[in-house]
């Protein structure tokens, strides 16, 4: 692949890699569709690419915001795409005319929907989304007693765990319990419960549809082993190496002081990069299987490391160091940084050079 240098660090995103984990996640779910969200810009990895990769093979898409919707279904005019906040207050009608299902979240927007409907006189399609026990979008136990509610032919009901990457927490049966009471209101309507997460809770919590998220780029729940491939990248510019005598500080605030003399290279990204500043603790970059370690404070632009154990012809100006790569994953750095991999992915900023390996079809 040829590297056109614009920025001092880069992004590589492998879409074949995609591609594998979409069709293993599918095959672990045999007799559910296998839907993809890509929501937040596809976890910040580039919507256009990532949904144009998996179009020929998946059939539903789900995004969060309605712009996002209208995005995509420019993308993909033949999809379903649905809508998780649903619509704007008092907007319904962009769902129709932009092809988009809204999952309705609250009896007020089932009102707006069911009132647009019928002043159009056809019923457009839409989700309902319940409650089971998360507190945050969807209509609860109590709600399904609602007048507005009867009637409704929702094309898909789901909900979501709020526990699924802790297998053992027992709020995930507790909420699969819920959600079987709450979707036979409807019955022989499609469910959906399962993310990225739910899907290795096993087939109980597959039903007619999962939703597989950050799951496509290769990032297992909790850590557990198995066949998804890391699909991200990301590499950083050596911009310049000095030596550092003993007693020598580095970066704001002096906070690393060197004991003995030390070579230090300075690269090309930050924290306006997505590399959260707590990842200076004990975080490194890596050359091939060599560990450098971050030295000092991170900076907006920049950041130090250790090289001196590396070659001179190493530890040079223009040498592209590893962040997120065989060595360190995107859940390593999660926990280094005290977060989770979702909040590493959707940090990194838009002033890498991004490229796109692997074919789309």
């Amino acid at each position: 692949m040829h590297f056109c240098k614009q920025t001092s660090a880069r992004l590589t995103v492998d879409l074949a890699a995609i591609r594998r984990n979409h069709a293993w996640l599918a095959e672990c779910v045999r007799g559910a569709e296998c839907a993809a969200v890509v929501k937040a810009d596809a976890y910040g990895l580039g919507v256009r690419e990532i949904a144009s990769s998996l179009a020929d093979r998946v059939q539903t898409f789900f995004v969060a915001q309605p712009e996002e919707g209208c995005q995509l279904r420019r993308l993909l005019p033949d999809k379903r795409i649905f809508v998780l906040h649903g619509f704007l207050t008092g907007q319904p009608e962009t769902m129709v005319e932009h092809g988009l299902i809204p999952v309705l979240n609250s009896l007020e927007q089932v009102r707006q929907w069911r009132a647009f409907c019928h002043g159009e006189g056809q019923d457009h399609p839409a989700a309902l989304q319940f409650d089971t026990g998360m507190s945050r979008f969807g209509v609860s136990k109590d709600d399904l007693r609602a007048e507005v509610l009867r009637g409704l032919k929702p094309v898909l009901v789901m909900s979501h765990l709020a526990c699924a990457d802790q297998p053992d927490d027992p709020a995930n049966r507790e909420q699969l319990q819920r959600f079987l009471a709450m979707s036979a209101v409807f019955p022989d309507v499609p469910r959906s419960l399962a993310a990225s997460s739910g899907i290795f809770l096993g087939a109980d919590y597959h039903f007619e549809m999962v939703r597989p998220g950050i799951a496509l780029y290769g990032i297992p729940p909790h850590g557990e082993s198995c066949p998804l491939v890391p699909a991200i990248g990301l590499e950083a510019q050596i911009l310049q190496v000095r030596t550092v005598e003993a007693g020598g500080s580095i970066g704001y605030g002096l906070t690393y002081r060197a004991e003995r003399p030390r070579r230090v290279a300075t690269v090309g990204i930050g924290y306006a990069d997505g590399i959260f500043r707590s990842f200076a603790r004990d975080g490194a970059l890596w050359w091939g299987d060599r560990r450098l370690p971050v030295l000092g404070r991170i900076s907006m632009d920049s950041l130090s490391v250790d090289v001196t154990e590396l070659p001179d012809e190493v530890a040079r100006e223009g040498v592209w160091l590893t962040l997120i790569g065989p060595q360190q994953d995107i859940a390593t750095m999660a926990e280094c940084v005290g977060t989770i991999g979702y909040e590493v992915l959707t940090s990194l900023g838009y002033r890498f050079d991004r490229f796109y390996n692997g074919s789309c079809r």
